[in-house]
């Protein structure tokens, strides 16, 4: 039964990015593959140190030069089940397949800490089975408050231009999204932590942007999502809004 419709006027998909490695920077895609725990490959890999005897999954807020590192699939379509190693690429430029024996020490050498680095097919979001939709107006609402920020900041998986008021999507929680053939259960908004405060290039910190988001907007940007089933979208898909 096709549920009834609440207007998003020129609603599309501006972009779509996938992030191979958690916390290291990721690429931009024409097109994604996604089922219900998110995007094909997306933080499919992540680097742990020890932490307390244990190990812990590192991320932007334990070590920010994380960010000068980046990762990538190349120009590939990555499948749902079993996503290639990624290339990871360092500050200086050079690159390292995942599976290079010189990997671990390049990064350790760099991040200050002697790290493993671990491939979960399951993925390894913040929050589990999830991906991150933001919308165009509500970053342009924060550039009116606090100047120009690179949107790669949010880290997002879909992002959407639409004629819609900044931040509506946080009443949201409930509806269901549509992305071209994909359907996408909304959860809820998405509360930030410090790691938008990094400037993704430099790791260069903004706490400013905090500090607003909170008294402004209860530390919430965007919206989290789920897919119903596996579709594959792509930039440009037309995005509808639909009551539960």
């Amino acid at each position: 039964m096709r549920l009834p419709s609440i207007r998003l006027v020129d609603a599309r998909v501006a972009s779509l990015h996938r992030w191979p490695v958690k916390s290291l920077g990721g690429e931009p895609v024409d097109r994604l593959a996604i089922d219900e725990r998110g995007g094909a490959g997306d933080r499919a890999h992540a680097l742990f140190d020890v932490f307390k005897d244990r190990p812990r999954r590192l991320t932007v807020r334990q070590v920010p030069r994380m960010l000068r590192w980046s990762a990538g699939y190349g120009a590939v379509e990555v499948p749902l089940g079993n996503p290639p190693p990624p290339t990871v690429t360092g500050p200086d430029g050079r690159s390292y397949g995942w599976d290079d024996i010189k990997l671990p020490g390049v990064l350790a050498e760099d991040l200050g800490r002697p790290v493993t680095l671990r491939r979960d097919l399951a993925l390894m979001q913040d929050l589990p089975d999830s991906l991150l939709v933001t919308f165009g107006a509500s970053h342009r609402a924060v550039e009116a408050a606090l100047g120009p920020l690179d949107p790669l900041r949010w880290r997002t998986n879909i992002h959407v231009e639409a004629d819609a008021e900044p931040f509506a999507e946080l009443g949201w929680e409930g509806l269901e999204l549509r992305v071209g053939t994909a359907r996408l259960a909304l959860l809820h908004p998405c509360e930030r932590c410090v790691i938008p405060t990094r400037d993704p290039a430099t790791a260069e910190r903004r706490p400013d942007l905090l500090r607003w988001l909170h008294a402004e907007h209860a530390t919430m940007f965007g919206i989290n999502a789920r897919a119903l089933a596996p579709a594959r979208i792509a930039v440009g898909d037309p995005v509808e809004l639909y009551a539960a």
